[in-house]
């Protein structure tokens, strides 16, 4: 069967900019190394490998070219995005028209439930990250990961400062501003070695957020081989638990401005019995950028 590889851009913001991703669907089996090279072929941070079983279950297996990766917010994005796409084509006519898509995911040995709905030109795709771990830097964390983003501990808030798990731990750094986080140029070299060190993911910075919940972010992942994402959802639901308890039940998180591609995640928290309990996603746009798998 001639399959197809699929380029979506995940976590629009006003219909246009988000973060490219390719999303390869029911792919003979390829070697890790062959997975590794789809990105770089495209010219994307990552790609997404997506196996539907009965149910809808659906298996997803997260590569950038350094590597295999547990988990992909914005890559699950995209692939809930390709996926109702297609469930839509199926079911215009017969049971299931305009309804939205679920499905079971499993990535990395982990079961979480996803879903997509359109929303005008676009799909909107959503889902469940996962219990979020927070816990305070080491000092030797903070020692070495801040002065290699360009920050000095002045200008950071230790209770904005934490280390946070979704898959993979990364540190989550509040700086004062917009202007501050724009004018970030942090040495890749340097970041890769700290995030090395402790088995950091990377570092998630993220401005005050407004009232009702408005901010932007950067994510720098050298250690992933992308020195800094357009989206970053996953980054974004750690966030998210991180400042339930300050009041903010959802935020809207700007993204990928200083790379040419504007982005939005959205995420909301509500309580749960150990701790809050997050969904995470944005808009979509499947393209009609399709090419043959060789």
């Amino acid at each position: 069967m001639l399959v197809s590889r699929t380029l979506v851009h995940a976590c629009l913001r006003d219909g246009a900019g988000g973060s490219p991703t390719v999303v390869v669907l029911d792919e003979p089996a390829l070697s890790d190394e062959e997975r590794r090279r789809v990105p770089l072929e495209w010219g994307t941070s990552h790609a997404v490998y997506v196996q539907v079983r009965p149910g809808p279950t659906v298996d997803l297996r997260f590569f950038t070219a350094e590597g295999e990766l547990p988990a992909c917010g914005h890559g699950t994005v995209a692939a809930l995005a390709l996926l109702a796409s297609r469930s839509e084509g199926m079911a215009e006519s017969g049971p299931g028209a305009g309804e939205g898509y679920r499905a079971t995911l499993r990535a990395a040995g982990r079961v979480f439930d996803g879903w997509a709905e359109r929303d005008g030109d676009h799909l909107t795709a959503a889902f469940d990250p996962g219990p979020v771990a927070l816990r305070a830097p080491t000092g030797a964390e903070r020692a070495l990961v801040l002065p290699a983003l360009g920050l000095t501990p002045e200008e950071t808030d230790p209770s904005r400062t934490r280390v946070a798990g979704v898959g993979r731990e990364r540190l989550l750094v509040g700086v004062p501003t917009r202007e501050r986080l724009a004018a970030l140029a942090p040495d890749p070299d340097r970041l890769r070695a700290a995030c090395d060190r402790f088995g950091l993911l990377g570092a998630y910075v993220y401005c005050a957020p407004s009232p009702e919940g408005r901010l932007a972010a950067r994510m720098f992942a050298p250690s992933i081989g992308v020195p800094e994402d357009i989206a970053n959802a996953n980054s974004t639901a750690c966030l998210a638990a991180h400042l339930a308890p300050r009041g903010f039940t959802g935020i809207a998180v700007d993204m990928g401005d200083t790379l040419g591609s504007p982005a939005t995640i959205t995420a909301t928290a509500r309580p749960g019995p150990t701790g809050p309990l997050v969904q995470v996603g944005g808009n979509a746009h499947v393209t009609d950028t399709r090419r043959p798998a060789r």
